[in-house]
């Protein structure tokens, strides 16, 4: 069968594609909130091709700060799910259970030997002493999630 015939003519749908149709003219329908019409320049939104204004070395801080915060506390959110997988596992002497209870030795004791890298992507020469409460945070969260391990074990009956 032979490509296209020169007299042959094209589906619509075809010469739509190559070029669309011009833009519906505004009707009576007002635009919805937050959403003003095409033909408008002004915009609520900022225009993702301007320049972001660069922040203040005390902004920055501010910001690292709080995300030090955020991984502070990274480690009391696990604890539930760890509580929960503890106590559901038993307190036989099975792999389950003795898995459940060396994962739970070890995160803890691996996120305290590394407190210094946990946080010295949000450290800086003048939020040095703000940071110290976050890390005493973080490792009181370890201790609290050693505490579920010690707390399972001595259900296992390993403790004296």
């Amino acid at each position: 069968m032979p490509m296209a015939m020169a007299g042959e003519t094209r589906p619509r749908w075809v010469s739509d594609l190559s070029s669309p149709p011009a833009p519906r003219t505004k009707t009576n329908i007002p635009d919805p909130i937050g959403y003003p019409s095409h033909g408008s320049k002004k915009s609520s939104h900022k225009d993702p091709k301007a320049p972001k204004k660069a922040q203040t070395p005390e902004e920055m801080d501010t910001l690292k700060l709080k995300k030090a915060w955020e991984v502070a506390l990274a480690p009391v959110k696990s604890l539930p799910m760890t509580f929960i997988m503890m106590y559901m596992s038993g307190n036989t002497l099975q792999i389950f259970s003795i898995m459940m209870v060396v994962m739970a030795f070890k995160n803890p004791i691996m996120g305290l030997i590394s407190t210094n890298q946990a946080f010295e992507r949000f450290e800086t020469e003048t939020n040095k002493g703000q940071m110290l409460p976050a890390k005493l945070a973080y490792v009181a969260m370890q201790l609290v999630a050693l505490a579920v391990g010690v707390w399972k074990i001595n259900g296992m009956g390993l403790l004296p």
